[in-house]
């Protein structure tokens, strides 16, 4: 009963001080002072450039702006702390260097309030950096009241919801953000050193193809259409190596209509590069190389660290078949399965689920997942799939129930997937009907025909290496963020509408 009491009375306090608020801003515009008609104010430095750079700017003119977090009234002086993109810097503000009016309405400034502070660069007695103010501007007034500063913003619904409370409360959440910026420049900076061409592709197709996944589903009214929204980037870029982009790389939204967990959001960024006159082994390469590069760039070390795991990009990255990996991890050698009842036996007996739609491959593919993904922390390339879940990849020539493409693990998480792609048309239309006939068994996440896509591998597509990076894992991985919420500025979340 008592929390009950308390609780009504907490609200009743923080109305009160949000009326005040309103209050002060209503007494601002009413004395010609509103801070909102303000449109520009000459920033000249940020927080940490000015104390990187104290020596050459003791004593000179500043000027900051950024969020006030801390006010400390004492007569007729006070100091105040203001926050920017860099960091935050002190400010002393003395009634006789602004004003008796001006320091006046300072004193009624709230923790929040966006402040623009001119003045000399000094150092307190304490020997801290600070900025002795001779002007201070109110640039935006605060009606809300930001979380009390020592427990902080904790409730990680709320900081999601609310990132734009959470990037001004917690320091660490607007450096992976500023790291998240810096990933995806070094793939940029990496990819057009190497000679390759950025380009962009359609979002709403009427073919969501390049992927296992459900699409999202949309209608276009002007052509009175149904649409979907793209679950991969692949059969447009590969439309552009056919038309003679021999390099080519996007970095792009897709969709998937799945489920949330702490690596899945339906809305994720993904890049896909491809390049002709090369095959899966030059993907490889390329992967080692743009990996330690980015690692280098955001963290300063080809070293991560991940949790409780330490993995070494230094080193040259593992390499080893599904089949060798299986082996190696469960102790049993699918070279030796006969055919697809023989696979279904052994799963029974290693209790591993599967539908009665798969096939040999499928379950190869199962026990993979059962037995080794959790084990592949280092670096390392998971080679030549079997063909049943590979349906645009370019079958071994030695061995064609297998296919020239790998995955890329770090940390027991699938990282990217590549192919030497598939560029036979005769055998792509085969392979578009298998999974035409799997998605009439039940699986909802098969390819369909593309015709299009057909008809430009029928102009002719040059031998091509493709891969696929998923952006969001690659940056929790460069910012040891647990869930890919940490990492995605607005994640998905369920409507508060419909909670109720």
């Amino acid at each position: 009963m008592a929390e009950q009491q308390k609780k009504p009375q907490k609200e009743q306090d923080v109305n009160q001080l949000l009326k005040v608020r309103r209050e002060k801003l209503a007494n601002l515009q009413a004395e010609g002072k509103d801070p909102f008609v303000i449109t520009k104010y000459d920033v000249t430095h940020h927080s940490m450039e000015i104390k990187d750079n104290y020596d050459a700017l003791e004593g000179k003119e500043v000027s900051v702006a950024g969020r006030m977090m801390f006010k400390r009234v004492m007569g007729k002086a006070s100091f105040c702390n203001v926050q920017d993109l860099q960091g935050n810097i002190q400010a002393y503000v003395a009634r006789d260097d602004i004003g008796e009016d001006s320091y006046k309405d300072f004193k009624k400034y709230d923790v929040g309030d966006i402040l623009g502070i001119k003045g000399i660069v000094f150092k307190t007695k304490t020997g801290e950096i600070s900025i002795h103010a001779n002007e201070v501007t109110l640039l935006s007034k605060s009606l809300q009241i930001l979380p009390e500063k020592y427990h902080g913003l904790t409730d990680t619904d709320t900081r999601y919801r609310q990132r734009y409370v959470d990037l001004i409360m917690n320091e660490d959440v607007k450096d992976t953000f500023i790291k998240r910026s810096k990933v995806i420049s070094s793939i940029r900076r990496y990819l057009d050193g190497q000679g390759f061409m950025e380009v962009e592709t359609p979002m709403l197709v009427s073919n969501a193809g390049g992927a296992a996944a459900r699409p999202f589903e949309t209608h276009f009214n002007a052509l009175d259409e149904d649409l979907k929204l793209r679950i991969s980037l692949e059969l447009y870029l590969k439309r552009l190596i056919v038309g003679g982009m021999e390099r080519v790389y996007e970095i792009g939204r897709v969709f998937r209509n799945e489920g949330l967990d702490t690596r899945h959001n339906p809305e994720f960024t993904l890049m896909e590069l491809y390049q002709a006159y090369t095959d899966y082994h030059g993907m490889m390469d390329l992967t080692e190389n743009l990996y330690r590069y980015i690692a280098k760039e955001v963290t300063g070390s080809e070293v991560l660290t991940y949790g409780e795991h330490t993995m070494d990009l230094s080193k040259p990255f593992e390499r080893i078949t599904m089949v060798d990996a299986v082996k190696k991890y469960a102790n049993v050698d699918f070279n030796e399965v006969a055919d697809t009842a023989a696979a279904k036996k052994l799963a029974d007996e290693h209790h591993i689920e599967y539908e009665d739609r798969h096939e040999k491959g499928d379950i190869l593919n199962l026990f993979f997942e059962e037995y080794v993904e959790e084990h592949l922390i280092q670096p390392t390339f998971i080679m030549d799939h079997p063909i049943e879940i590979s349906p645009l990849t370019k079958k071994k020539p030695d061995n064609p129930d297998y296919v020239e493409r790998f995955e890329f693990f770090m940390n027991g998480w699938e990282m990217a997937n590549a192919y030497s792609e598939l560029n036979d048309p005769i055998d792509q239309r085969e392979r578009f009907e298998a999974q035409e006939k799997a998605f009439e068994a039940g699986d909802d996440e098969a390819n369909h025909t593309d015709e299009d896509f057909l008809n430009a591998l029928s102009i002719g597509m040059p031998p091509t290496g493709g891969i696929g990076f998923g952006i969001d894992r690659m940056v929790m991985m460069m910012t040891n963020s647990p869930a890919i919420r940490d990492v995605l500025l607005f994640p998905t979340m369920k409507s508060l509408n419909s909670e109720r």
